[in-house]
């Protein structure tokens, strides 16, 4: 298969696994993964099928060498900058967090930004991918959610195109909307996905074309045509313009764990959605900003009570 390449220098200090782990569900994605020699490896679909990047940071000068494979492999090269945050800084390369647009109204934002100096919002410019496994994160936790992901793009996805290595590794692509379309109902069951969350990928599925006109509208304007799909809420639209097109100012309002992470790092208290809308508005349009850097410098949810329970709908 022929293989393309590139090289990029980027104009920041880059921290490849910082700013790509709102992509990787899980330690065991299938489509998303660093190998133990400083590569990392993609496996995704794009509007000229499916393709595979594989990348490493070169110490010496700092500058990302590229391969890519399968028909998509011009659009992952080229979209290779906004993946590892080139998108979210400014013309003179620096983060927008840093530029005199953003204040830290509080404490632990002062603190986690300054732990946290390279944070960046990755852009992966596919809505499809990042639809999939946000549906499937609706109302279940996220061991549910990644052991779906995983069977999905086991069973259902395609083999990652190019090396052997890929093969190898387990590497795959995530299964398409036209696979999407024609599971069957056991098929569903088998993968664990229950009929509300399956009837939202269907759906999404059937517009999934017209879906990723959302990238080139960003904003809340992006945010309401993912929404236009029925089982599509604010929640979930806001994990995939976080992914899709890096948005800063997408919160996860109806979020399990979100409110009360913001509320205990910045007010000392659990908050609800509209308590933290109400800490996070000074922050706007950055309030996403502030919610990864929160998570970036440990900032968690007090655990106590009873856990959410782990289903495994196969067995229902």
């Amino acid at each position: 298969m022929p293989e393309l390449s590139r090289t990029w220098r980027p104009t920041f200090p880059l921290d490849v696994v910082g700013v790509l782990s709102p992509l990787r569900r899980g330690r065991g994605d299938p489509c998303l993964r660093h190998d133990d020699g400083g590569r990392t490896w993609l496996a995704a679909n794009t509007s000229e099928g499916a393709g595979t990047l594989v990348f490493r940071v070169v110490p010496r000068d700092g500058s990302v060498e590229a391969r890519a494979w399968g028909g998509g492999a011009r659009i992952l090269l080229d979209g290779l900058p906004a993946l590892l945050g080139d998108a979210d800084g400014g013309a003179d390369g620096a983060d927008s967090a840093d530029s005199a647009a953003f204040v830290a109204h509080h404490d632990a934002v002062a603190r986690a930004r300054r732990r946290n100096p390279l944070l960046r919002l990755t852009a992966c410019g596919r809505v499809w991918d990042a639809l999939v496994p946000a549906v499937l994160e609706q109302k279940v936790t996220s061991t549910e959610a990644r052991r779906s992901w995983r069977e999905l793009c086991r069973w259902f996805g395609e083999p990652a195109p190019g090396p052997a290595v890929a093969a190898s590794a387990g590497l795959r692509v995530p299964p398409t909307p036209s696979a999407v379309r024609s599971l069957t109902e056991w098929q569903w069951h088998r993968v664990g996905v229950d009929l509300r969350r399956r009837t939202t990928l269907v759906a999404a599925a059937r517009v999934a074309h017209r879906l990723e006109d959302a990238v080139t509208l960003g904003g809340e304007r992006g945010r309401a045509l993912l929404r236009t799909v029925p089982g599509i809420g604010v929640w979930t639209a806001a994990e995939i313009a976080q992914r899709a097109w890096g948005d800063p100012d997408a919160v996860s309002f109806g979020d399990f764990h979100v409110p009360s992470l913001v509320g205990y790092a910045l007010e000392g208290r659990p908050l609800d959605d509209e308590g933290m809308a109400r800490v996070l508005a000074p922050y706007a349009p950055q309030r996403q900003r502030v919610v990864r850097y929160l998570e970036a410098a440990g900032h968690t949810r007090p655990r106590f009570g009873p856990r959410y329970p782990v289903r495994d709908y196969r067995a229902i």
